[in-house]
């Protein structure tokens, strides 16, 4: 079910919007055999003027008919902190001055249909018409370390709280004894505060159950920039505030226009009032709804998600120690963000699922505040860190914590309507608010593992297909507006835009396959456009190596840049190109397509993957001149692996695991471990590991699955001899499978 909302009529509501309506929805279904619950996906894509626009709430409103049931037979229920549960009658029999008789309490108490008033207490009775019904519960959860929970008996009447608490279940019934009624649940509710559930209605002929998604008694939500551009009036301002804050600010161009947020409901329809053990075993349920995946040595063998990973055993293979020190460092750079999300609270209707970037030791807070440093918005591809260390480990914890990151950067990280629809945000304090948009962080490969997983997620499918419109945007946004130099005018040329190989590429490429692989209604087009541009590709005099190049939105054919005509070839290499699923696409496309894999691609890459981390030497012999300083070398020590296996050079797997020892990133001899900060230091206690960041735990996590995958067991003695002296390749740059030169 799709539509748009329409505001409550009023002052400030423009005629277009009463009109037409805004903030596109849609509601999505799903009844299982067998299933008690009816599970409910609900997606809306904020199109408002972020700075006129303001939500008070977003609500689902369920009426619950009462059959004409006494008062004193009508029951609310919430699901509290954990295990516990507010159960109440609408109109309460004990506690009273008079006592109605045991078995009527009993039977309200555990929600089962008292006795016939007749059978009660003959003292009782005539006095039980004092007894005030309450008509309306509301409980709030407006931050995630509290809730508050009231009820009044009718409109202009005052609130009386009840007991409040943490971290509420998120879920509510409203029914009665003989006949039942509604409990609706949200997953994650307290993590996406501001939220409430609301009964009312309680003493009509009909009732109600409101799950607000976003709490109507919190602020409205703001959407506006959270700066005012500081002053900066042009590109070389923007471009100097970089070199500080690290953040990419440009006037109107951190706009929220097309992100989204989806959310899981389950509504169950119970035909008698649930004990208070059943509620919080629905809520147990809704909160963590059962999985059906299968095992990871399955999917290994099935191929289906690729060969860049290969799962942990328990078949009593003996690993070395260098092995097993591995996958302790691993287990803790997981635990670590576990616990960092719990800590710093990374909650919130829009924040839910994100991690933050960058960790500011001074004030022993992650950077949550400065520019770029903020939130991470896939960088350098946490989403893909986490997926292949559940499809290693096949472990529900890591599960849940991919699953909120993919939910997350799939739909608040991406704009899916509008000027930039298909485009993601780099990361900063607000995940929209950074100007620079690419396609980098809506690649497809970090939601095509969860969608496989799921069965086809219908709404991860959108996402994927929305990822088809990223290279038309080349058309509306240069990539390279501000540091284009002057002399060169670019006007975008759907016949000739100029694309990278690396970031841009990749996400395209992805896009493509994803939609062939899944033969969507685009299947041909993408097929077409991927093979096309992966012989265009081959075709470079350095393959990957280029950089960049020119291509035809039309058609896919790619040549090479404006400044090589003639194909002389020109050298470009930048230490990110590779660091947002490149290695995951191409590898998924040299080992998946076969007889259709384009002659010379493959050869491009694995020399990219030999060079990039090669001495300057080798790089100087083989392309003309030498890259320069790059980084990340550690986490493009799995090129290199990819490289030796694809030659069958072992020298080439001595290097890939020096350069994950040795190089940049995490060393072995890290502290791996987190200290407790407190006392006046902080705001509250908490752990911090100052030498982590997320760039380097996602590269470090890629770099340690993928070389054990490819290489096997690190040998230490053999990386201690490596470093005695520089270790040359046994296969030069350039030669080994078809050379494509």
């Amino acid at each position: 079910m799709r539509g748009r909302h329409v505001p409550l009529s009023d002052d400030k509501a423009t005629s277009t919007l009463e009109t037409d309506g805004w903030l596109p929805y849609t509601i999505r279904f799903y009844l299982y055999a067998g299933s008690d619950a009816l599970k409910v996906m609900h997606t809306i894509v904020w199109d408002g003027d972020m700075h006129s626009n303001f939500i008070r709430g977003i609500g689902l409103r369920f009426d619950i008919p009462f059959h004409g049931e006494e008062l004193h037979n009508r029951h609310v229920r919430f699901a509290g902190v954990d295990d516990g549960v507010f159960s109440e009658a609408v109109k309460g029999v004990t506690g009273l001055w008079r006592n109605p008789a045991l078995s009527v309490k009993v039977a309200q108490l555990s929600g089962r249909p008292t006795p016939p008033t007749e059978e009660w207490s003959r003292e009782f009775v005539p006095y039980f018409k004092w007894v005030p019904a309450w008509n309306r519960y509301s409980l709030n959860q407006l931050n995630p370390d509290g809730f508050t929970l009231n009820k009044k008996t009718k409109t202009g009447q005052s609130w009386v709280k009840t007991p409040s608490g943490t971290r509420a279940g998120g879920l509510s019934y409203l029914g009665s004894a003989n006949h039942g009624g509604l409990a609706i649940g949200m997953r994650h509710f307290w993590e996406r505060y501001p939220t409430s559930l609301e009964t009312c209605d309680a003493v009509e002929t009909e009732g109600h159950i409101t799950l607000w998604l976003y709490s109507p008694s919190a602020e409205p939500m703001d959407l506006r920039p959270y700066h005012d551009g500081l002053g900066e009036q042009n590109y070389t301002d923007q471009l100097d505030a970089l070199k500080i804050t690290y953040e990419d600010w440009e006037p109107d161009l951190g706009s929220p226009h097309g992100i989204a947020r989806t959310n899981e409901i389950y509504v169950f329809a119970l035909d008698a009032t649930p004990s208070a053990a059943e509620v919080s075993q629905m809520s147990k349920f809704v909160r963590q709804p059962p999985v059906l995946v299968p095992e990871s040595q399955h999917i290994y063998r099935s191929a289906a998600l690729g060969n860049c990973w290969k799962p942990v055993t328990n078949d009593g293979e003996v690993r070395s120690t260098e092995s097993l020190a591995i996958e302790k460092n691993l287990e803790f750079l997981f635990q670590f963000y576990v616990e960092q999300i719990s800590q710093r609270r990374w909650y919130g209707f829009w924040d839910h699922g994100d991690i933050m970037h960058t960790y500011d030791a001074d004030r022993h807070t992650w950077r949550y505040d400065i520019g770029g440093y903020a939130w991470d918005n896939s960088e350098l591809s946490p989403d893909l860190w986490l997926w292949i260390y559940y499809l290693r480990t096949g472990r529900s914890d890591v599960y849940r914590m991919a699953e909120a990151l993919t939910r997350h950067t799939g739909e608040v990280d991406v704009y899916h309507l509008g000027q930039f629809r298909g485009l993601g945000t780099r990361h900063g304090v607000q995940h929209w608010g950074d100007s620079c948009k690419q396609a980098r962080v809506s690649n497809g490969f970090y939601r095509r593992m969860f969608f496989y997983l799921t069965g086809g997620d219908e709404r991860v499918g959108e996402l994927l297909t929305e990822t088809l419109a990223a290279e038309s945007t080349f058309l509306t946004l240069d990539p390279y507006r501000k540091v284009r130099p002057e002399d060169q005018i670019y006007v975008a040329n759907p016949e000739t835009l100029s694309i990278s190989l690396g970031t841009d590429w990749s996400a395209l490429a992805s896009a493509w396959y994803v939609e062939w692989e899944r033969h969507g209604p685009q299947w041909r087009l993408a097929k077409s456009k991927l093979i096309t541009t992966m012989q265009g590709i081959a075709a470079l005099k350095n393959g990957f190596v280029t950089g960049t190049a020119s291509y035809n939105l039309h058609s896919g054919r790619v040549w090479p840049p404006c400044n090589d005509t003639r194909n002389v070839g020109i050298v470009k290499v930048s230490h990110l190109s590779a660091m947002f699923g490149l290695v995951e696409i191409c590898t998924e496309l040299i080992g998946a397509l076969g007889e259709d894999l384009p002659e010379g691609f493959e050869a491009a890459w694995v020399d990219y993957c030999h060079a990039f981390n090669a001495s300057e030497q080798e790089q100087e012999q083989r392309y003309g001149v030498r890259f320069g300083k790059l980084q990340l070398r550690q986490g493009h020590s799995r090129l290199t692996a990819y490289a030796a296996v694809r030659l069958s050079d072992d020298s080439l797997r001595h290097r890939a695991w020096r350069e994950f020892y040795t190089s940049d990133g995490y060393a072995a001899n890290e502290p791996w471990r987190s200290e407790c900060v407190g006392g006046d230091t902080v705001l509250l206690p908490v752990s911090e590991a100052p030498w982590v960041s997320t760039n380097i735990s996602a590269l470090y996590a890629l770099a340690a699955m993928q070389n054990l995958a490819w290489l096997g067991d690190p040998v230490l003695t053999v990386v201690e001899d490596e470093l005695e002296g520089e270790s040359r390749s046994d296969t030069p740059l350039g030669q080994g499978l078809d050379n494509h030169t």
